[in-house]
């Protein structure tokens, strides 16, 4: 339910941020026992993002019933195709990376943000124990035992845990002081979502090109268009306001020639959204009482689909924790309970983030070395079966201490 209440709220958790990632932790939580407050506003606009659900995070979705209203809303990953596209003197064939060789149907599904986001909000105001708070935190302090957070509205919540996943600029996480290593690179995305003319056959491709990845992500055929999929296209912040300009025609054509025709005939559909791309990852997971998840604790550039993902493991990880807390009769807002969810993801984040980071800056290098290892890389995958297996199976999620709510 959504509540509008200026007199005083007590819960055991406040969960500040309304995204995919708090609203899935405000609904395993308050499924689990707990009494939480969802604080923010839940809206995702339609700027052509979405997002690729892999295995795990269709796991935890099926677990917190959101997953049946999503289904007809995303198409299957069946295939994950890169295609080098660099230029580069060492060229390799496309690398085709295929679910059915690790015996899955699909690697997940690609859904628009905006499905997601408003498939939770209805499955939150539906959830005993759980209050929707439609406030931005404003600011909050620790108390014996607890912590009190105050909302732009002037309302007051105490908890005795506070989780910050309102993400990659968290204004909570910043109250707290908690610093981020954050790069920024000579690149921005455009996203939208196109119709197009030739079938996608449920394979995502991913072109790399020297400005960075210009992928294309199936979707799901609706009332509007048969053949439908989402474009996330890197380049530099000249050439993405050069592009943004171009008419309809001409925006249509340029996405045609980088894809070279792959899906045919395309037409771009609503706005073109637009963000920069940098990786933030925070210094620490943890403050008093207070816990980071999403993209306050880490935001990735779209490489890989390790974004969301990784955000998602944070949400079913620290459930687990504070879930065992509370069997055991802990505080489950207490250092010691904390520092085990720290513990536990921060070896995920750090891998994961170092990687993206490694692939995107390999695109953009122009040396030599850098291209050979590259390209070698490319080719072990493309040649080597059990090395393009072990890379499928951790891409999805890590093979060692999967949460439950991923099993």
């Amino acid at each position: 339910m959504t509540s509008h209440r200026s007199t005083p709220l007590t819960a055991d958790v406040i969960v500040a941020g309304a995204g995919a990632v708090g609203l899935a932790l405000a609904v395993a939580l308050a499924r689990d026992g707990f009494s939480v407050v969802s604080l923010g506003s839940a809206s995702a606009s339609r700027n052509g993002r979405t997002v690729a659900l892999l295995d795990g995070s269709v796991r935890m979705l099926r677990a917190l019933q959101v997953w049946p209203r999503l289904e007809g809303l995303a198409a299957p990953l069946a295939v994950m195709r890169l295609v080098d596209d660099t230029g580069s003197l060492f060229r390799v064939p496309p690398v085709n990376f295929k679910a059915s060789e690790i015996g899955l149907p699909a690697f997940g599904y690609n859904i628009e943000n905006a499905d997601l986001v408003e498939s939770l909000m209805r499955v939150a105001n539906d959830t005993v124990g759980l209050v929707r708070v439609d406030a931005l935190l404003r600011d909050f302090h620790q108390t014996e035992g607890g912590i009190v957070v105050r909302t732009d509205g002037g309302a007051e919540i105490a908890a005795r845990l506070l989780i910050a996943a309102d993400g990659a600029s968290s204004p909570t996480r910043i109250m707290a002081g908690i610093a981020t290593r954050t790069t920024d690179y000579p690149q921005v995305a455009l996203t939208t979502v196109l119709h197009h003319a030739a079938p996608h056959g449920n394979v995502s491709t991913e072109f790399h090109t020297r400005e960075g990845p210009f992928t294309l992500v199936p979707l799901p055929a609706n009332d509007e268009a048969r053949h439908r999929s989402s474009l996330v296209w890197v380049m530099t912040p000249a050439k993405a306001s050069e592009r943004q300009s171009l008419a309809p025609l001409a925006f249509a054509q340029a996405i045609e020639s980088q894809s070279r025709l792959l899906l045919g005939r395309v037409k771009p559909q609503g706005i073109v959204g637009r963000f920069p791309i940098r990786s933030t990852v925070a210094d620490r997971l943890v403050g008093t009482r207070l816990a980071l998840a999403g993209e306050a604790a880490h935001a990735l550039p779209p490489i890989g689909a390790q974004g969301l993902n990784l955000s998602f493991r944070d949400a079913a990880t620290l459930v687990d924790h504070l879930a065992k807390a509370r069997q055991a009769g802990l505080d489950h807002g207490s250092a010691t309970v904390l520092a085990g969810y720290e513990r536990a993801r921060m070896g995920d984040i750090a891998v994961r983030s170092r990687g993206v980071d490694m692939l995107n800056s390999a695109l953009l290098s122009r040396l030599l070395p850098v291209d050979l290892l590259r390209g070698a890389g490319l080719l072990a995958l493309a040649s080597i079966p059990a090395a393009r297996q072990a890379v499928m199976r951790e891409g999805l999620r890590p093979q060692h201490a999967v949460p439950s709510l991923m099993r």
